[in-house]
Parts: C-alpha cells; sequence; structure tokens
C-alpha cells in the first residue's frame, strides 16, 4: 500500500507546470500582453471601465451594504492581470460593508506579471486606488510558483491567488459543498485572442463553484461567451458597456442569493509548539475562541530548540512532496513577514546557503533551478559548490510560538488531554478528571500522536535529533547566514552557534549525549572544514546540547485533516524536522475548511495530507 501511494505522488500530470511570467510591452502608460496581442486594461480609463462593467453589473454597492457581521461575501475572477478590479472591490467593500463582515477574493493567472510591472501598473492608478491595499498586494505578491497563494489585503478582506490554468486552479478550491462564489469577473484576454479562458469546460467549472444567486460580470458580449453561460444554466443579458463598447454582459445563476456565514464556535488545540500555535492563532484570526492545552508549556518539546532554521527542500518536479515544500515554504515567510518576526527581533531571514553535501545533491538543486518551478527570486547558485536559497534564515522558535499565542481569543491551559469522545459537541477528559466539551478538538502532538488510543494504528516513526551549541569565536562573529550541508550552522547568536542536527530512531530518549555532539561536530569538520577551523577546530568549545523528539510518516509529508470516523477530531501533526516551515500553512488550510472559507491549500495537497492516506 505505500509503495503504491508513492507512486500516486511521484507524478500529477496535466495539473501541474511550472509558472511563466507574462512578457510585456509597455505601450506608454498601459501593459500590453505580447503573448496574447491585447492590452490589461483601458488606456485612459481603466478604474472607471472596471466599476461600471464588474462592480455595477454585479450589484456589488448595494451587497456590500446589505451584509451583517459574520457574513460573507465571495469574489471569483478569471484572469488577475494587474490586480485592478479586486482592489476597486476591495476597496468598495471597506467603503460600504459593516464592521464583521468578511470579503474573500479568488483569481487565477496563468501568467502573472512580474512585480516589477505590476508595481508600473499600479502607480498609474495611485489616485483613484487606496495606497494601503497597493503596499499590502505588492508586499505579499507571490513569486512566479504554481498553486494557491494567501494575501491579506486587509483584516476583513483575503485574496487566493492562483497560479495556473483558470479550469485547473477551479478545480483546486472545490469545498465539500463546491459552493463557492457570490459574484464573478470574467476578465481574461478576448476570446479571439484567448479562447481557453471562454471554454464550455470553463464555464461549467465556474457553474459549479457559484452560490445560488450568483452574479457574473464580463466585457465581453461575443456569442461564444452568450451561449457558453447558457448552456450551463446563466441566464444572461446585455446591458449598456463603457466608453467606445457598446455593451458588456450580465448573468444570474439561479436560485435566492443568500451570503454564507462564518462558521465559528470552541475550539480545543492539544500541544503548544509549532504546530499547535500556528493553528491556535489562524483559528482565533478567523474569530474562533481556543483553548490551548499543553502541560509543559510554551514550546517545550522538539519546537523548543533556541534556534531553528527557516528553511526547505527544493526539487524538480511538481510531485506532491515538492509542492508542500514550495508552497509551505513561501506561505511560511509571508506568516513570519505578517507578525513582524524580523522586526521583533525574532528571526533573520537574509538567506541560507546550502553547500553540496554530494553530486546527486548538486543535480537535484540544478535540475529545480532549471525547471523553472523555482523561480530566481527563491532558488540562486552561487558557485559550483553552493546554492541560495532567498528569504530563509533562522527563527526563534519558542519566542515565535509566543508571539502567535498573544491573542485575546486563545487562552493557554496547562493541562494534559487523556482521552475524548467524538461528536458534536467533543467531549474531552482531562487528567485531573476534569471534562471539557468543544465544537472540535485538533491534535498537534508531535512525537506524543502515536500515545492516545485509537490513533496507533498510524504509521508514525518517532525519531531523536539532537542540537549542539558551541562558542563563538572572532572571526565565527562576522557570519551571517545559516549554512547548511548534511547539517546547519546557524550564525553567532547570543554569542553561541547551533550545529544540528542528529537523527536517531533508535534511542528516544529526550536526554542529551555526548556522542551526539561528537557527530555533530564530525559532520563540520567534514563538510564545511574552513567553519570548523574557524570555530576551533579540535578546541571547539561545547556550551550545552539540546535533544527533542520529533514524528515523521512514511512520506515526509504532515498528517492534517479529520480524523476517520471521529466527528469533531482532527491532526496537525508529523511536520518531522520542517515544522517552522510547514506549519502556517496547515494551520491557514485547517482553519480555513473549519471556517467554511476558501481554501489556503489545493485538492491535490489536502488529499496527500490527509489523515486516512495511509488506510
Amino acid at each position: 500500500m505505500l509503495a503504491l501511494w508513492a507512486r500516486m505522488m511521484a507524478s500529477q500530470p496535466g495539473i501541474w507546470q511550472a509558472i511563466q511570467a507574462a512578457q510585456v510591452q509597455w505601450q506608454g502608460k498601459t501593459p500590453f500582453a505580447t503573448g496574447y496581442q491585447d492590452s490589461y486594461f483601458s488606456v485612459d480609463q481603466g478604474p472607471a471601465e472596471c466599476q461600471h462593467v464588474f462592480l455595477q453589473c454585479n450589484h456589488l454597492p448595494l451587497r456590500f451594504a446589505a451584509l451583517r457581521a459574520g457574513e460573507l461575501f465571495s469574489i471569483g475572477e478569471t484572469g488577475f492581470g494587474c490586480g485592478l478590479n479586486l482592489l476597486l472591490a476591495a476597496q468598495l467593500f471597506l467603503q460600504l460593508a459593516p464592521p464583521g463582515a468578511q470579503l474573500q477574493l479568488l483569481s487565477t493567472e496563468l501568467h502573472p506579471l512580474h512585480k516589477a510591472d505590476l508595481l508600473l501598473a499600479l502607480q498609474h492608478w495611485r489616485t483613484e486606488l487606496r495606497q494601503d491595499l497597493i503596499n499590502a498586494l505588492l508586499d505579499q505578491y507571490p513569486a512566479p510558483t504554481a498553486g494557491l497563494h494567501r494575501v491579506q489585503l486587509a483584516e476583513s478582506i483575503q485574496l487566493t491567488l492562483c497560479l495556473g490554468d483558470a479550469m485547473s486552479m477551479l478545480k483546486q478550491c472545490a469545498t465539500a459543498d463546491h459552493q463557492l462564489i457570490d459574484a464573478w469577473f470574467l476578465d481574461g484576454f478576448a476570446p479571439a485572442r484567448n479562447p481557453a479562458m471562454w471554454s464550455p469546460q470553463l464555464f461549467a467549472e465556474v457553474a459549479r463553484c457559484s452560490r445560488p444567486g450568483a452574479t457574473l460580470a464580463s466585457y465581453s458580449v461575443a456569442g461564444v461567451v452568450q451561449r457558453g453561460l447558457q448552456a450551463v444554466g446563466f441566464q444572461t443579458s446585455k446591458q449598456p458597456g463603457f466608453g467606445r463598447k457598446r455593451e458588456c454582459l450580465q448573468a444570474l445563476w439561479p436560485g435566492p442569493s443568500q451570503p454564507s456565514k462564518l462558521r465559528r464556535g470552541h475550539a480545543i488545540v492539544v500541544g503548544a509548539g509549532l504546530a499547535g500555535a500556528t493553528t491556535a492563532r489562524a483559528l482565533a484570526e478567523r474569530g474562533w475562541q481556543v483553548q490551548v492545552c499543553d502541560p509543559d508549556g510554551i514550546a517545550t518539546g522538539a519546537s523548543g530548540n533556541r534556534v531553528g532554521v527557516v528553511y526547505t527542500t527544493p526539487g524538480a518536479n511538481l510531485s506532491a512532496q515538492n509542492r508542500f515544500y514550495l508552497s509551505s515554504f513561501v506561505h511560511a515567510l509571508r506568516w513570519l513577514q505578517r507578525y513582524q518576526a524580523e522586526t521583533l527581533g525574532i528571526a533573520h531571514l537574509p538567506g541560507v546557503v546550502q553547500h553540496l553535501a554530494h553530486a546527486r545533491q548538486r543535480n537535484k538543486l540544478q535540475q529545480a533551478l532549471s525547471s523553472g518551478i523555482w523561480p530566481e527570486q527563491l532558488l540562486a547558485q552561487l558557485d559550483a559548490h553552493r546554492f541560495q536559497l532567498h528569504g530563509a534564515g533562522w527563527l526563534h522558535p519558542r519566542a515565535w510560538c509566543q508571539r502567535l499565542l498573544e491573542h485575546p481569543a486563545i487562552r493557554l491551559c496547562r493541562a494534559t488531554v487523556c482521552s475524548w469522545k467524538a461528536g458534536a459537541p467533543v467531549a474531552i477528559q482531562l487528567q485531573t478528571g476534569e471534562q471539557r466539551t468543544a465544537d472540535v478538538l485538533i491534535l498537534c502532538t508531535g512525537a506524543a500522536t502515536p500515545q492516545f488510543a485509537g490513533l496507533q494504528h498510524l504509521p508514525l516513526q518517532v525519531v531523536r535529533g539532537q542540537v549542539t551549541e558551541v562558542a563563538a569565536t572572532g572571526a565565527s562573529r562576522r557570519w551571517q547566514q545559516v549554512q547548511c550541508h548534511a547539517g546547519y550552522l546557524t550564525p553567532a547568536i547570543d554569542d553561541q552557534h547551533s550545529l544540528g542536527a542528529s537523527y536517531r530512531s533508535e534511542q528516544l530518549t529526550g536526554a542529551s549525549s555526548a556522542e551526539d555532539d561528537q557527530q555533530n561536530l564530525l559532520k563540520l569538520r567534514e563538510q564545511l572544514p574552513d567553519y570548523w577551523q574557524a570555530l576551533g577546530g579540535d578546541r571547539i568549545r561545547v556550551i550545552a546540547a539540546r535533544a527533542g523528539l520529533r514524528v515523521r510518516s512514511p512520506d515526509y509529508l504532515p498528517l492534517l485533516g479529520a480524523l476517520p470516523g471521529q466527528p469533531g477530531v482532527y491532526l496537525n501533526t508529523a511536520h518531522g524536522s520542517r515544522g517552522i516551515s510547514s506549519t502556517p500553512l496547515c494551520a491557514d488550510a485547517l482553519a480555513d475548511q473549519l471556517s467554511g472559507l476558501l481554501p489556503a491549500m489545493d485538492v491535490c495537497l489536502q488529499k496527500a495530507l490527509a489523515v486516512g492516506r495511509f488506510a
């Protein structure tokens, strides 16, 4: 069974591809797509045309004003371009919607603009658009990598930018009920220029994702567009156009329009390490009341190392494993930016240098770089023996967890959860004998996961890792970047370096050992002899050591989602040694699912991480 699963995860043809950024020529102040021979917006009146066609034909002013606190409105778009339509919609929402309402934006783009071109395009409309929305988009604008990217435009406005073919991306955003969108912007290049954006298959996907009463607007009134929408069930009508365009298109999906409501409640999260802290914060940000239970307090297990490395492993194909490593890494960087980790002094992200331990690793990284899957904004080759992972660096894990748990909706309880009874609500038994109930129970329990009754069947392996702390020297204090090899070496932080990490599955004690320290030092001597010598060589002074237990799955991917057969119980565990990079995306994906929001993680990855995948 595991071998079959490995083959399934190796490749997902036809869905994922390396993203090629748009090729743009500037005609005055207007970007022109050379591949499609079409402009991104009206030369002189782009915002006015957008307001007329997309905002007014979807009745957004009235619909935004009619929302109530706790209600959710979702807009879907085919053709993100320079983001003009969605930025204007976000601006209108901030003007008219009441406090407590939420706006979700979902947009697809196969060929995203380079950030420099996006900046030029938005500067042209800086008097018509709110600068804070422009800044939020530019600050979080993703590198051209396939899949879903989350951008927080404002506290109440969330953009999911899907880089890839529009039809495939909409399929990858499916939820349990499939009904996602209240209003549509169809804004691809003209049907004659880009027929794939106006195909019957895409219209069918738009229909499948539409909520009852959903509206749709497009500047195109071509017969192929009208007939295609009518064939899948939309009622279409022509409306007065804007400027030189005589008409635009309006469409309606059958049924009464009713805004969806955010699902909120009380969650108990077991574990206050990286997985637990990110999960609790993601839920709290969505309006949940969260109790975090951990008898030992914040980040005392494997998440409690003094320093951790923000890093991932680049790969040359778009298997589920490689896509998760890439997607979770860039998602983690956005979290670190959003919660000001560098500003607070708990992280430093100047890039990580990867030294090549063997020829196989060199080939893998060179293939990753040449594949287009890892763009130059993220990965670069420094010389024949070194690569650099941009945006990576080091983090204080415990301080990071403390930062995330500082939220008025999160309460920390130093208690041990012994057992539970699934249901609605979930009944939780504490070691003290006290019983509590919650709408959901989420186990973020790391190496303790296999100890719970009912979870022993999961194919999890507990491994022990030890980090060695050594004294800085005059030479080593000048180092600024983490150096990765067969292990890793951090810069001097509080005048000591962290060397890591040993890896044992046969010895599962939390006590540190001199033997593991020697292994870490020997690895450094063999891989980076100049650094070993600069630290003192045979006279390197070991200050301290810390061992921790981690848990991993057979395919090295986390277990995320509902525990089969136990309603109300969820897992977020098995992050192995990658928890710093992998936990933010998993936390957002789970919180989105529980809150009834558009997904942060595509369907393929959800299935790849599903708890029941080894059944």
